[in-house]
């Protein structure tokens, strides 16, 4: 009888795979929902109406998540758009919790990429730590 050993696995090809994998996947889904948010037409929900909040804040919101979904995409920026999204997701998460009325279903799925996106910022932090470096010469 032949027995066959599993393949050594590479945790750290693999974490970068997955990391990769899903930079792209968010980087290209935030793309896609902020660029709605300057075609005309576009309507703000309600709820940031009643919060107090102007089409400025859906501006600044669409701007943040394009330059994160963008950096996302380029391996040099990629830890700093995880930091900015952290943020973005922060806010986002804090806002349906506490501003936003009956948005509890969405506080979940901004809490949980707020949690995904401090992995990949924790993943990415040499490229973090070499963007800095090189602001400094």
């Amino acid at each position: 009888m032949t027995t066959y050993a599993a393949p050594a696995v590479r945790p750290r090809r693999a974490v970068h795979i997955a990391t990769w994998t899903g930079q792209v996947l968010l980087g290209l889904f935030f793309i896609t929902v902020s660029v709605p948010k300057y075609l005309p037409g576009f309507e703000a929900p309600a709820s940031f109406g009643e919060a107090g909040l102007g089409t400025w804040f859906i501006w600044f919101v669409g701007a943040c998540e394009l330059a994160g979904g963008v950096g996302l995409l380029i391996p040099r920026l990629s830890g700093a758009a995880a930091i900015g999204l952290v943020g973005l997701m922060t806010g986002a998460t804090v806002m349906n919790l506490l501003v936003l009325p009956g948005a509890a279903s969405n506080a979940f799925m901004s809490g949980a990429l707020l949690v995904v996106f401090v992995l990949i910022a924790r993943v990415r932090a040499p490229y973090t730590r070499a963007l800095v470096g090189s602001l400094g010469r």
